[in-house]
This record gives structure tokens, C-alpha cells and sequence, in this order.
């Protein structure tokens, strides 16, 4: 049986490549491996069945300033697919805290700067409004939210790639538990797209 801990379910989000990196080892800002993958219908799916039921994205500084930078543009794109243009619009307007200890003011709409513990600003949302809040693949966020147990969905989609080194998702000493496979799906160039539940 699946429960969530209290409140909101925290719901994290993380490409990850066969083995087992979110980046590569010479350039962990770079996401072009990820490009001729995430452009497909199981992709995108994934996504979409992710912000739909969010009312909070959380991001890290780093990915805050490349989604942020990049969705806002794709509104009103020519050509643009509908289920892309829907997550740009949903990012632009849904609420919005950022975790850093370099940002002043949000430049953002509907955006806050916290610099405070990952779990600390978790256990706030938890305890105010309603809707899920939606790790969007910032890696130091999701990777201190399982350190300290407080991820309720672990959305991960791998790509078949190997990347030969870089950071990994999932470090030594993780809290031991259970998950459960609540969705799965395989895509283009065999693409998995994976939903695992926390058993509590």
C-alpha cells in the first residue's frame, strides 16, 4: 500500500541515461544528449501526466535559469506541439520557489527565492495549499529530497545512452525503502518512462 507522508505529494522528475548519469562528465550543464530523446510522444506524455496534477514547481538556480529561460519562448512557437506549448504556459503561470543562496529577488513571475534546506522548504509546502509540487530535474534538489526521505513519486525517464561518467542520480547511503511501479512506458529509440511510488 502507497501512502503519502503528510499534505502535498512531492513528485521529482529526472532524465537519466542507461547508465545511470543525469549528466556527462566534462560538462554537467549540458543537456544535449538528452535533445534526440525528449522530442518523442512518450516523452512528452510523461511530462504532461506530471504538471497536470502540480500547482508548485520547485527548481534549483541552475535549472530555474534554463527553463525558465527557454519554455517562456516556445508560446506561440510555429509549429510547436500542443503538449510542449502546454507545459510553457502552465510553467510560466503556476507558482514557483527556487532554492539558491546566490539569487536575490526572483526575476521571474510568480517566482520566490528560498535559501533554506531542500527537505525544510518541502515540509512547508506540504503543510500550505493543495496539488502536487513537481521537482523539475534539478538534481541537488531531487538528490537532497532523497537523502532525506521526502519524495513521494520518482518520475525518471531513461535514454539509451551510455554517457562513460559524470554525476549520479542516486548516491551511497540513501534512506533504505520500498517503491512501487506505477506506470511504465517504453517510446522511440526505447525510451523508458517510469513512475515509481514510495511505500510508506
Amino acid at each position: 500500500m502507497t501512502e503519502q507522508t503528510a499534505g502535498r505529494r512531492i513528485v521529482t522528475n529526472m532524465a537519466l541515461s542507461l547508465d545511470g548519469r543525469y549528466a556527462g562528465p566534462d560538462s554537467p550543464e549540458d543537456m544535449g544528449w538528452v535533445m534526440p530523446y525528449a522530442h518523442t510522444d512518450v516523452a512528452r506524455d510523461h511530462l504532461t501526466s506530471l504538471w497536470e496534477p502540480a500547482t508548485t514547481a520547485l527548481l534549483g538556480r541552475v535549472n530555474a535559469e534554463g527553463f525558465l529561460g527557454f519554455w517562456p519562448t516556445v508560446i506561440g512557437m510555429e509549429g510547436v506541439d500542443p503538449r510542449d506549448e502546454a507545459f510553457a504556459k502552465w510553467l510560466v503561470g503556476t507558482e514557483k520557489v527556487v532554492l539558491s543562496s546566490t539569487l536575490g529577488d526572483a526575476p521571474w513571475e510568480r517566482s520566490t527565492v528560498v535559501d533554506r534546506p531542500a527537505a525544510e522548504v518541502v515540509a512547508d509546502l506540504r503543510a500550505t495549499g493543495d496539488g502536487d509540487v513537481l521537482v523539475l530535474s534539478s538534481a541537488s534538489v531531487i538528490k537532497a529530497l532523497l537523502a532525506a526521505d521526502e519524495v513521494d513519486r520518482l518520475a525518471l525517464t531513461v535514454f539509451p545512452v551510455f554517457l562513460g561518467g559524470g554525476p549520479r542520480l542516486f548516491d551511497d547511503g540513501l534512506p533504505t525503502g520500498r517503491w512501487t511501479l506505477v506506470s511504465q512506458a517504453v517510446g522511440d529509440h526505447g525510451t523508458l518512462a517510469l513512475v515509481y511510488d514510495r511505500v510508506r
